[in-house]
């Protein structure tokens, strides 16, 4: 009966936060914390939350927000430290003095957050690299998008590109964090069922890139 109960719990939380977030009741941030007192709740009815696992709730979130923390802080250190050594100026001469192209420029980028993909995670890689890459791509002339849409379709990119990062061959960090969970399945394994997920990715990056439109669709219809 208990399980049975947990069971619609879950399912009336999913509906809850799902319908929630598309109905515009909050965001998908606010949609978290709602998300977790439901669950604390369902743990209690069921009486599956004892003080041991509560405490050891406690600790894993509290270190996982301590290294939240310690990554932001270390970003905006080393952003503060590559806005006065001048280097998205510098990126953005280098860029136009050897005369690419807007879409070749677009290329580097993503190459360059598949590499980054490798070692750092989603968070590490948008706070390091969007203050870098935001006056480059602000002064492209791709697709005859002005400098406002431009910046929401490389918005788009770059959380697609970043998420594809993290599960793509060789190195996808969030493969190796699955690993690490799931004893008995092989990172082999994982990798293989993942492959179908990143080439659908990869293709739905190629449409955005090379028609930024479909993206921006609807932005456009919340900006009108």
């Amino acid at each position: 009966m208990l399980a049975r109960k947990g069971v619609w719990g879950t399912l009336l939380l999913f509906a809850i936060v799902m319908s929630g977030i598309h109905g515009g009741a909050f965001t998908p941030t606010e949609a978290a914390g709602i998300a977790a007192r439901g669950a604390f709740l369902i743990a209690l009815i069921r009486g599956a939350l004892t003080w041991r696992i509560f405490l050891g709730v406690l600790a894993d979130s509290a270190r996982t927000t301590a290294i939240l923390f310690t990554v932001l802080i270390g970003a905006l250190i080393i952003l503060n430290f590559v806005n006065r050594a001048g280097l998205p100026d510098g990126l953005l001469a280098l860029v136009t003095g050897n005369d690419l192209s807007p879409l070749m420029v677009i290329a580097i980028i993503i190459a360059i957050y598949i590499v980054l993909g490798c070692v750092f995670e989603s968070l590490s890689m948008l706070l390091l690299t969007i203050p870098v890459f935001f006056p480059v791509v602000k002064e492209l002339s791709y697709a005859g998008l002005g400098s406002e849409q431009i910046l929401v379709w490389f918005g788009i990119v770059a959380v697609v590109v970043t998420e594809i990062s993290l599960i793509t061959p060789p190195v996808g960090l969030n493969v190796f964090v699955l690993s690490g969970e799931v004893k008995d399945v092989s990172t082999g394994t994982i990798f293989k069922g993942v492959t179908p997920f990143w080439c659908a990715d990869i293709l739905r990056l190629t449409v955005i890139v090379a028609i930024p439109a479909i993206s921006l669709y609807l932005p456009r219809l919340f900006y009108h």
